[in-house]
């Protein structure tokens, strides 16, 4: 049942089996063990950034494609939902259709990127997507009308998804149940299934080909396989799951802005958390993410203490200071370079490689 449910991908390290049971513990059990609103928005963007970072690996990691208009799939997600329900209202058929039409749209943009960048090698397909991109952000901030602009666009959910829903009276197991639960669990049970649904396809005789044509695509070109029609496909696969992304973290927020969705700031964190966790594996975007994730949100609080707790002594409490946080942030993530150049879970495998 298990090696079903995983495609016989295992970690192959009891280390990082241990490491990934932990997450999922974490994830599965965070409204009750972590109820405060902070730590559960952070399980929650663990859960959604785990399939977005998933799904650019598949292009990077599996394709040796790398496209810098991922961040643009995830905004047509979120603002596909968000614009369906602001006009259409806080129903349940707005919602199904506006995340159908968001990921036929996704589908439909990498498709026809695809066709025309693909053709083209190395650096100057990443600027065409950089293009691309760029260009989607800009066409967000014009239609103002109808995304909102620089303020974006908030909007309401059906009524047992909303905070103010009770389905008990009383507390279970000492936490008050209410929609935003309700959402949560919808996020981690979509994103859990998302995330299986990749490990299938890169384990899958598609996914031996994906990697085939990343490390020699005239090789695999000259045996027989269209190395452009897979890479194609792998786009479009890639863009429909990273739009699923930006309707589960829309839905989470109840809002989608620019910042929070086309930004050139999201597509660097998508980089960032697949390099740390470690390309060419799936389970690298769960270690990645939830390392960044983590670190982003506590990190702060964490130099706020040791600053505090270094007062009176020289330099030490300027150097810890909580406003300096994405200085140690930088120097965290050229460490995880430096010592994993394979990523963490790289890493672990290399140190036992074979089955827990």
């Amino acid at each position: 049942m298990l090696t079903h449910l995983l495609s016989g991908d295992f970690p192959r390290s009891r280390l990082l089996t241990g490491v990934l049971l932990l997450i999922l513990l974490y994830l599965a059990t965070a409204p009750f063990l972590f109820p405060g609103a902070r730590a559960l928005n952070v399980a929650a963007t663990i859960c959604v950034f785990v399939v977005l970072v998933a799904s650019f690996d598949l292009l990077l990691g599996y394709c040796g494609v790398v496209s810098f208009a991922h961040a643009m799939f995830y905004g047509i997600g979120a603002y596909g939902v968000a614009i369906a329900m602001h006009r259409l209202g806080p129903t349940w058929g707005a919602m199904a259709l506006g995340t159908l039409a968001a990921v036929a749209l996704a589908v439909l943009l990498s498709f026809l990127i695809a066709l025309i960048s693909l053709r083209v090698r190395a650096i100057f397909y990443t600027m065409m997507t950089l293009a691309f991109g760029a260009a989607f952000g800009a066409l967000v901030l014009r239609l103002s009308d109808l995304t909102g602009g620089d303020d974006g666009r908030s909007f309401r959910l059906p009524a047992v998804l909303m905070p103010a829903f009770r389905p008990f009276e009383d507390d279970v197991l000492g936490v008050t149940v209410t929609g935003k639960v309700f959402v949560y669990y919808l996020v981690f049970a979509v994103s859990l299934a998302l995330f299986l649904c990749m490990l299938r396809v890169v384990n899958s005789r598609f996914g031996r080909v994906l990697e085939a044509i990343r490390e020699n695509d005239f090789r695999a070109e000259a045996i027989g396989y269209r190395t452009l029609h897979y890479r194609i496909a792998i786009n479009c696969l890639a863009a429909a799951m990273a739009a699923c992304a930006g309707v589960l973290m829309a839905l989470w927020l109840r809002y989608v802005g620019p910042q929070t969705t086309v930004g050139f700031n999201v597509m660097l964190n998508i980089l960032l958390m697949a390099v740390i966790g470690g390309l060419g594996t799936v389970y690298g975007a769960v270690v990645g993410v939830t390392l960044y994730v983590v670190a982003e949100n506590y990190l702060q609080a964490l130099l706020g203490g040791v600053s505090a707790g270094a007062r009176g002594l020289p330099l030490l409490p300027e150097l810890f200071h909580p406003d300096r946080w994405m200085l140690w942030f930088g120097l965290v993530f050229v460490l995880s370079v430096y010592f994993f150049p394979a990523g963490i879970v790289g890493k672990l495998r290399g140190l036992r490689a074979r089955p827990a």
